[in-house]
């Protein structure tokens, strides 16, 4: 059995190779050979769309095509990592693996290669600890050969500022070449060298933080730091690498980076991804008021669905879209989040952990008590629109943090779950309201 699945795998990648020559044309007869050899319920929603991209020639079609603008051995890397080993393979182990050790295992690993980086912008608790925690080069190695062991191919580097450590970063893609890496990144250390070592390496991805236009961007950013993420776009593009945005959506720029004028700039600078985060008052210093109201958020969803529709981007509303992945992802589920200092937190906004990957394995952390109360309690919300137990759930978290006895992990200033939530309480009343009315 497990031979004639390798022989199928063997044959998509061989029709991959066909469809470089003229994708255009052949297509849609490598979606008819991927039916073949695929159950009908295997990511059928997605294979359905790109079968009527092709057919009415429609946004996502033009998105596709632009794939083919890209440098050729990277996406056949791409193909082979993301398609191949993270989802068709990766995702059947990572089922087989959650079965046996009965806990959540994750799709994709976040973690924090430092806690430096090279700007100062408002409300970052990165400005103020400087370089005091950093993952080991052995440790984030480790983490990855563990990762791949239980079917996990997929490693987004967050932070700090991941690029100051961006030698380490590209020598684990070359040693884990069946990986698919992502990074999160300011844009600012991006240079024709990185974009050489990229091309070389082939399985890392950046994604691009911006927050609207130059004046929303640089009043939290710093002057001048919008016009060098213009460079380093462009610089992307003109080397034919895939790259993406990221773009954290608050009270004060939800307008300016869900307007049809934003989504066709980045577009047409090279982007192939946008994902949106809602902003989250994580931390004692983090302002309640930055939160979008019940109107905005519903704001920002309208306008990402009817983008989807119609812009040859893909994007993904990480608070929005809950529906598309069943709710909330965190907690090992889809992904969990290991920070600078070792600690394995459920999700990259609740900082609390009964583990630290330094002491333990990664299937340890998986199976702690804060993990475990995930994988018991998922989703927290039979409406998708209410995934987040911290956010539009402020009772779960503190629920499930009293039960695990797990420790906060932020660096400056320790907050409960309680005093957490007490910053959401009266968002969530808000929404659901909303929504009842809607």
């Amino acid at each position: 059995m497990k031979l004639n699945s390798n022989l199928k795998l063997f044959g998509l990648s061989k029709a991959m190779e066909y469809l470089e020559k003229d994708p255009d044309k052949n297509f849609l007869k490598l979606m008819q050979f991927t039916d073949q050899i695929l159950p009908s319920n295997s990511f059928e929603p997605q294979r359905r769309a790109i079968k009527n991209a092709f057919k009415e020639k429609n946004n996502w079609y033009e998105l596709i095509m632009k794939i083919y603008d890209l440098d050729s051995e990277i996406r056949v890397s791409f193909f082979e990592n993301f398609i191949l080993n993270a989802n068709l393979i990766g995702f059947k182990e990572q089922e087989k693996n959650k079965k046996n050790h009965g806990c959540n295992i994750p799709w994709a690993i976040l973690l924090d290669p430092t806690t430096a980086c090279n700007l100062s912008c408002k409300g970052c608790w990165s400005a103020e600890y400087g370089n005091n925690y950093n993952l080991s080069f052995e440790t984030i190695d480790s983490i990855i050969k563990q990762g791949k062991a239980l079917g996990t191919y997929i490693y987004i580097y967050t932070g700090g500022e991941p690029l100051v450590r961006k030698n380490d970063l590209i020598k684990l893609c070359e040693i884990h070449d069946d990986c698919i890496f992502l990074t999160f990144t300011n844009g600012t250390l991006i240079d024709d060298e990185f974009c050489i070592d990229i091309k070389r390496v082939k399985n890392l991805i950046p994604a691009i933080s911006l927050e609207g236009f130059e004046e929303a961007n640089d009043s939290r950013r710093g002057s001048g730091i919008y016009d060098k993420v213009q460079y380093a776009m462009r610089l992307l593009k003109k080397h034919n690498i895939p790259f993406g945005i990221s773009t954290c959506y608050t009270s004060t720029n939800y307008l300016d980076v869900t307007s049809e004028e934003f989504f066709d700039y980045i577009t047409n600078e090279g982007a192939l991804f946008i994902w949106l985060f809602h902003y989250m008052p994580v931390g004692k210093d983090a302002i309640p008021q930055l939160m979008v109201s019940p109107e905005q958020r519903l704001h920002v969803m309208n306008k990402v669905s009817e983008f989807r529709k119609s812009k040859p981007i893909f994007s993904m509303d990480f608070q929005n879209d809950a529906k598309y992945v069943g709710g909330c992802i965190a907690g090992g589920r889809r992904y969990l989040h290991i920070n600078a200092n070792g600690e394995v937190e459920p999700c990259v906004f609740v900082h609390y952990s009964n583990a630290n990957i330094n002491q333990v394995t990664l299937l340890d952390a998986l199976k702690s008590p804060i993990f475990m109360q995930y994988y018991n309690n998922q989703p927290f919300n039979a409406n998708m629109l209410k995934p987040c137990p911290m956010l539009e759930n402020p009772q779960i978290l503190p629920a499930l943090v009293s039960l695990s006895r797990a420790h906060s992990t932020d660096y400056l200033a320790p907050e409960s779950a309680d005093e957490l939530c007490s910053k959401t309480t009266r968002y969530a009343a808000n929404w659901s309201e909303a929504l009842n009315n809607s």
